[in-house]
């Protein structure tokens, strides 16, 4: 009855993103507060990205999956920063319905390529500790570089998919969409269509997209947990993780707040703390995955240093 209702409605054009209009005179400050995230986070993956490119001995499958790490977030940080930022700047929180399927569009793609990528990442550390002598011949150049094309194409596939229903609804109702981006759950329910195959679709499509993903890096870290503790040494049992904890860390974060927005019942939570981790996971996480991999990869830090000590001499070299 009340899908009947809605259909006679006239369809919207324009969704109002409130994000967090809720405290008009801290606008400011949060202008500036994604301001520096957003410049923090295209700064430290851009320079990920040159330290990867021009360090020789970056030039291995865990750095060029980190590299390929660090352009997804740049692109994914790049689908909501930005209109988030404008409208903190103007106070203009309105999105046309194409712009808002848009960015869906956009972010369902980047999020569903990091989890398979974060797989293949975690697929190379299982086979660096749990297989080493095999680890050349199994993770060559030819092999990673399929699995990065593997990642992309299955985060396109699976956002093409789903969002070819998600253009295809129609939105009446009220215009209010209770977050800072178009999230997918806001959106549909203003859709004044039937989206029952498009709940089917979508739920095929997070298990392929999010779960495997998840249980293949689960199985990938009990084989690399159960590999290290059968280490006699502590020293090598503590280099034999370090090698790992930082895309561990990084995993645990992303999946971690991921589960807290989409799987644990938010009936009861409040909405600006249901905001709080949609942030952990489409804003911070590609802000600190350059930090925990700078500041815990001694090998990052050495090219680090020695690009510095590179651009000193090379103005050095100018003054004189």
């Amino acid at each position: 009855m009340e899908r009947a209702e809605r259909r006679n409605q006239t369809p919207i054009v324009e969704f109002i993103l409130l994000g967090f209009g809720e405290v008009p005179e801290l606008q400011p400050l949060l202008f500036l507060l994604f301001l520096v995230i957003y410049l923090v986070t295209m700064g430290g993956n851009n320079l990920i990205l040159a330290l990867v490119v021009s360090s020789r001995h970056l030039h291995t499958p865990m750095y060029f999956f980190l590299g390929n790490l660090s352009f997804l977030d740049l692109c994914y940080s790049s689908s909501i920063l930005p209109r988030l930022l404008t409208s903190l700047l103007t106070g203009d929180r309105n999105i046309s319905v194409k712009g808002c399927l848009v960015q869906l569009y956009w972010f369902s793609i980047m999020a569903a390529t990091e989890f398979w990528l974060l797989t293949a990442m975690s697929y190379d550390r299982y086979l660096a500790i749990c297989r080493p002598l095999h680890y050349a011949a199994l993770m060559n150049g030819r092999i990673c570089g399929q699995l990065v094309v593997v990642s992309w194409i299955s985060g396109f596939l699976l956002g093409i998919i789903a969002n070819s229903f998600v253009f295809q609804l129609t939105f009446c109702d009220s215009k209010e969409i209770d977050h800072f981006f178009c999230d997918f759950s806001p959106m549909i329910k203003l859709s004044c269509s039937n989206t029952r195959t498009l709940e089917l679709v979508t739920y095929s499509d997070s298990t392929i997209g999010a779960l495997v993903p998840l249980l293949l890096t689960l199985a990938s870290y009990i084989c690399i947990i159960t590999t290290i503790l059968r280490i006699p040494s502590s020293t090598g049992r503590q280099k034999a993780f370090s090698t790992c904890s930082s895309h561990l860390i990084v995993v645990t974060v992303l999946y971690g707040t991921l589960i807290a927005v989409y799987v644990v019942p938010t009936n009861n939570t409040p909405k600006v703390l249901h905001k709080m981790f949609s942030l952990c996971y489409t804003v911070l996480t590609p802000m600190i995955n350059p930090v925990i991999y700078c500041l815990r990869n001694k090998e990052v830090k050495k090219s680090l240093r020695n690009a510095i000590l590179k651009l000193v001499a090379f103005g050095n070299r100018h003054q004189i």
